[in-house]
C-alpha cells in the first residue's frame, strides 16, 4: 500500500467520538461505505491540506448509524483515543478502492478531459473542477474562450474514463 497523499482518495470525514469505547463518528464520502469501513480494511488520517497524519489505521468494526457511519479502529480502545481526531478525513489508498463503473469518474479525474458536442466536434478541454453549493462545475478552456459547465446530466450525457473525454448537450447559446 502507498502512503503517498496524492495517490489517496478521501472517503470519509472524522466527526466526533461516540460512546466510550472509542468508536469514531464518520459521514461517508463514498458510495461504497460497507465495503470501504468494513472490519479489517485500512484507512489512513488525513489534514484538509491533504497531509497523511496516521495510519494505516485497521477497521475493528463498523455500522451504519443514521446518515453517518460508527467506526472503531485496532489499538485505540477508549473514547479519548480519539477524542483529538474531530474534522479529520479518512482516506484510502486509490488502488485498494472499486474503480468507479461504466460513466462514472472520480471528480479530481476530471481536469484534463476533452469536451466533445453531439455531433462530435471537440469544445475543449477541462482546466478546473469546482464544488459549489449548488453541485460541481467545470471549467473548460474553450477555441475562444473559458466556460463554465455544470456537471449535471442534462448536460454531460457521456463519461469516457479512459479515453478522458466527456460527451456533452449543451442549451442553446452557452458558447456565445
Amino acid at each position: 500500500m502507498t502512503t503517498d497523499p496524492a495517490r489517496h482518495l478521501v472517503v470519509g470525514r472524522l466527526r466526533k467520538p461516540h460512546g466510550l469505547k472509542g468508536e469514531c463518528t464518520v459521514f461517508p464520502l463514498t458510495s461504497d461505505p460497507e465495503a470501504v469501513f468494513a472490519p479489517g480494511r485500512e484507512v489512513w488520517l488525513m489534514k484538509l491540506s491533504g497531509e497523511l497524519v496516521n495510519g494505516p489505521l485497521i477497521v475493528e468494526r463498523s455500522r451504519a448509524y443514521h446518515r453517518e457511519w460508527l467506526v472503531a479502529f485496532k489499538g485505540y480502545p477508549e473514547r479519548g483515543a480519539v477524542e483529538g481526531w474531530n474534522d479529520l478525513l479518512l482516506s484510502a489508498p486509490a488502488d485498494t478502492l472499486r474503480p468507479p463503473d461504466d460513466g462514472e469518474v472520480y471528480l479530481h479525474e476530471l481536469t484534463g478531459f476533452s469536451v466533445v458536442d453531439e455531433t462530435g466536434e471537440a469544445l475543449g478541454v477541462v482546466t478546473a473542477v469546482d464544488e459549489v453549493i449548488t453541485g460541481v462545475l467545470l471549467e473548460v478552456q474553450g477555441r475562444k474562450r473559458e466556460f463554465v459547465l455544470p456537471f449535471r446530466k442534462e448536460f454531460v450525457v457521456g463519461v469516457d474514463r479512459e479515453r478522458r473525454r466527456l460527451d456533452v448537450r449543451l442549451p442553446e447559446g452557452m458558447l456565445e
